[in-house]
Formats: C-alpha cells, structure tokens, sequence
C-alpha cells in the first residue's frame, strides 16, 4: 500500500481527487470563453442602470456566501463520510462528537450572523433600487392588457434631459369616471334623514358600486405607443436622466419586467384600491441599445409573447422623436425619421395562428 493512503482512499486521494475536480472547473469556464464579469453575473444579463448593478452585486456576493457555506458542509460531510466511519477490521466506532456545546452554539451563531449580513445589505439594496425622486425628466404610464402592451408619455422635460422644463402631455381618460362613492352616500344619508326615504339613488356599479367597464385608474397621453399582433410596441427613452414608470393592468395581474433593469415589479388592476405600488424609478439608462421586455406574470394564452422593447437613444434623439410624435407620425416612422430601425430588434412579434405561435428573441440582439 502507498504511504499517505489506506484501503479506503487517505489525504493524498482526496488532495488529487480535488485538484481534478478543481482542474475541471477552471478548464470549463475558460473553454467557455467566459470572463470574469460574466462568471460572477451568474447567469444574470448585464445590466444598464445603476440600480441594475446594485441588485447584480448583491446577488453575485450572495451566490458566493451560498457557494462558500455549501463547500464548508459538502467538505465536512465528505470527510466525516470518510474518515468517522467504522472500520471494517476494527470493532470500534469513530470517537462521536454530539452534544459538544461549543460546536452546537457555533453551528447555531453563524447561520443568524450570516443571514443578519445578508439582511443588512437586502435592506441597503432595496432602499437605494426603490427610492422615488421629485420631477423626473420622463414620466411614462404603462398600461398592459392582454396580450400586450401600451405606452403613454405623461410628462418629459423639453430637452429630455434632468432638470429640464416639463412639458405635460397627459390626455383626459375616455372611459369616464366612477361615481363618487363618498358623495352619493353622505348624499342618500342627508336625504332620508330630512324626509325619511330615498327617493332617487344613482345607479351604482357591481363591484363594491364601481363600474367594470369604466376604467377610470388609466391615464392617457397625446403621445402613445400600443402593440398588437403585428406590431411589437417600442418605448423610446433617452439615457442619461431619471425615468419614472407607472402601472396599471387593464385586466387581469400581468408583470412589467426589463431583464437589463434587474427589476420587475407586478402591473395591477386598480392598483389604489389594491393597495399595491404602482411606481418605480430609474436613475438612467447607461448607454444606448434595444432591450427586450416582457410580462412575467402568467396571465392566459399568450403570456409567453407579451414582449415589448426599450429602445435607448441620446437626449437629442429623444427629443427629435417625441417632436416627431406630435407632428403626427407613427411610431415606426418617427423612429426612422431620428435613424433608429422602426421597428423592434430584440423580439418579434408572435403569430396568433394556432398552428405556429412563437415568441423569438432576434439573434444578436442587446
């Protein structure tokens, strides 16, 4: 027998077995051809704003505390599997190690003191990812339904940039208002205190006295992009300025979400009453490029296909393209009047044949 080894395999095995195993691991990423940077990413896309590289570092140090302690269990479970078991010519068991307190209390102290770490810099990432600033240079209301998407730009700044005088561009809702719930209450109150009955109640809506089809929550722009079959709707912003987003559904629960953002947060209906938080911010978009979005909530049939695109451009093409909007182009002609394709590169629209519905992602695409 080889001194350093026994029957079972000693230190010098294992000592080669690991530097195989940790041969194999380099020579995998560096076959990959991956580099640094998108092997600490982890699988997550690279991001473009600042608050997308907040959620992606938090997420890399966390995926290596988990790696670490998972290494720290495997190697003590491997080594009591191989050097506490009963040997098979001797008819003693290995020295037993329960009820040691001091081991106890460690193994009961460190999990807290790593998940209170984790915690601290949860809480860190959250406030900075979700914090709302006064007077962003664009407002946009995005409103989903199924299955697709509409955009509508509530509020921008003249020269698309923070700072900027804002321009409101907001249009009344079509669809009406809901009673005043309130009002016609202290109204029917008053009524049947001063004569005893109600003689003439307003009609009310079904649920909870609203009215389904009056969707009075959503907000309208006099420049909007809406999506169809054919079509993939493309939001145009620029980068370098703070962008505000606000949801709604105009159905059922769908889910707004930018994988370079690193963000998603779900699109409710009526989302005061629901209580839910409908806004969220970005610092800037960092550089220019097409970004596909998507609904990540299951919402029926065509969930899967409800994609949208950010299309990024410069402050002065924002601007060209918005003054092109209100001259009365369409969206795909006023994106190619400030040279950007109009229509979507990073998705595809989907076919609603029966036979051939696909959502694809366009190779090559940002």
């Amino acid at each position: 027998m080889a001194p350093g080894s026994n029957a079972h395999g000693g230190p010098a095995s294992w000592r080669k077995r690991l530097v195989v195993a940790a041969g194999l691991v380099v020579g995998m990423f560096a076959m990959s051809g991956c580099s640094a940077d998108e092997v600490m990413r982890f699988g997550w896309p690279e991001g473009v704003t600042p608050e997308a590289r907040e959620m992606t570092t938090l997420w890399s140090w966390s995926v290596v505390a988990a790696l670490a302690m998972g290494v720290l269990v495997w190697a003590l479970t491997f080594w009591t599997i191989t050097f506490h078991r009963k040997k098979a010519d001797s008819p003693d068991f290995p020295r037993q190690t329960a009820y040691n307190v001091p081991l106890e209390l460690l193994y009961t102290a460190v999990p807290f003191l790593i998940i209170a770490v984790l915690f601290y810099f949860t809480v860190i990432v959250q406030t900075k990812v979700e914090k709302l600033e006064d007077n962003p240079a664009v407002t946009v209301d995005v409103t989903a339904f199924q299955w697709n998407w509409r955009f509508a730009y509530r509020e921008i700044t003249e020269n698309g940039k923070d700072g900027g005088t804002p321009i409101k561009l907001e249009r009344p809702n079509p669809y009406g208002q809901q009673p005043d719930l309130k009002k016609l209450n202290e109204e029917a109150a008053k009524e049947k205190a001063e004569t005893g009955e109600i003689e003439h109640q307003p009609e009310r809506g079904p649920n909870h006295g609203r009215f389904q089809e009056i969707r009075d929550y959503l907000k309208f722009s006099t420049v909007e992009v809406q999506g169809s079959s054919a079509e993939i709707p493309v939001l145009v912003l620029p980068t370098g300025a703070r962008i505000e987003f606000v949801l709604a559904s105009a159905d059922v629960v769908h889910s707004f979400y930018v994988p370079q953002f690193a963000f998603k947060r779900d699109v409710m209906p009526n989302p005061k009453e629901n209580h839910s938080q409908n806004r969220f911010q970005i610092t800037e978009i960092e550089r220019s490029g097409d970004f596909v979005g998507r609904c990540a909530e299951m919402c029926g049939d065509y969930h899967s296909m409800m994609n949208f695109e950010i299309r990024a451009v410069s402050p002065e093409k924002f601007t060209q393209y918005i003054k092109a909007r209100q001259d009365g182009k369409d969206n795909a002609t006023a994106l190619e009047s400030i040279g950007e394709s109009g229509v979507s590169t990073s998705t595809a629209p989907f076919d609603t044949r029966r036979t051939g519905r696909t959502a694809s992602t366009v190779e090559g695409a940002n």
